[in-house]
């Protein structure tokens, strides 16, 4: 989830983002590569909670064999330990760069323990490195599944993991039937969302803010597909309680940034023009003069005048000479 508010946007109108080129704009691929140590760290998480589903698996206290018994054997659905361990790092990245994002768009802090621009950096290379986690995460399913479907040939076999992992609705099996499409919507959401930042100078600034608030709708997602498909989450106490904790400061920040948003013109009663904080009405209309070339016409006479024109008066209105010739 990127920020509403952009380092070329401080909550004012500015001129329209497409018209302008600044040399320092920011770019996926110095994001890609600033991104490195944050996704490195999250290989790091990945590999420890790989660690943590094995030896339970080992040691007979999985709760992923308590709801599948034939997989009680690490060595062989090791694929779909490492696919457990990407969405639960999806999961905590996706927490922090949401995170991130309503902080950096609800309330500005007086005091922020690093500058506001390392805010920003850190909240695109957590989005991208969660959309990666996300992806490795089907992606490890669907190898899972292709391992899993031995009767078939390459081609079936190929095709059934892809589609399972990969097609709205064509996973038929238990609770999957509901959370599988429920994840694949969080991750064709993220994709799109997350990338439209990189071109909002060619969609225009205020289309990519209206498209990117739906970014909390990934958010939730991919929170409902957990619930609901996670083993580790329906028989695990610590782990669910600790999911529905994590979600307090989230709600938090997200009714903050609600009623108090970083963006002047999005906080209600805001003025500022019509489409930005204001409700739309009739535009008073411009105070008309005549021109007169330093003459004030009243009638068929021009009278000197020292001062600029007056306005012109109603349709049909006569003029009244005052004691100079102005109108009263």
């Amino acid at each position: 989830m990127l920020p509403e508010t952009t380092p070329e946007d401080d909550g004012t109108t500015a001129p329209p983002a497409r018209d302008r080129r600044p040399a320092d704009r920011v770019t996926l691929r110095s994001d890609l590569r600033a991104a490195l140590p944050d996704a490195t760290a999250a290989v790091v998480v990945t590999a420890a909670v790989f660690g943590f589903f094995w030896a339970r698996m080992e040691s007979g206290e999985s709760a992923t064999v308590a709801v599948m018994p034939f997989m009680d054997d690490a060595r062989t659905y090791w694929m779909y330990l490492l696919s457990q361990a990407f969405g639960w790092s999806a999961l905590l990245w996706a927490w922090g760069t949401v995170m991130l994002g309503l902080l950096l768009s609800g309330p500005r802090p007086a005091r922020l323990p690093v500058p506001r621009g390392t805010l920003e950096r850190w909240h695109r290379t957590t989005s991208l490195t969660t959309t990666a986690l996300m992806f490795a995460h089907a992606l490890m399913f669907a190898a899972e599944l292709v391992r899993y479907e031995a009767k078939l040939g390459w081609a079936g076999r190929l095709w059934a993991g892809f589609a399972d992992s990969f097609v709205p609705g064509w996973y038929d099996s238990g609770t999957g039937r509901v959370a599988i499409p429920i994840g694949q919507g969080a991750l064709y959401l993220a994709v799109p969302l997350g990338l439209l930042f990189y071109v909002r100078h060619r969609i225009g600034a205020n289309s990519w803010r209206r498209l990117h608030r739906f970014v909390i709708v990934v958010y939730v997602l991919s929170v409902w597909h957990t619930l609901l498909y996670g083993t580790n989450v329906w028989y695990g106490e610590w782990p669910r309680t600790v999911l529905w904790l994590l979600q307090l400061p989230v709600a938090v920040l997200l009714l903050l940034r609600l009623l108090r948003p970083a963006r002047r013109a999005e906080r209600l009663g805001a003025a500022g023009g019509r489409g930005r904080g204001s409700l739309p009405g009739p535009r008073p209309a411009p105070t008309r003069r005549r021109p007169c070339g330093g003459r004030c016409w009243t009638g068929a006479s021009p009278t000197p005048r020292t001062r600029s024109c007056a306005p012109s008066p109603r349709p049909g209105a006569p003029w009244t000479p005052g004691p100079t010739g102005s109108p009263r």
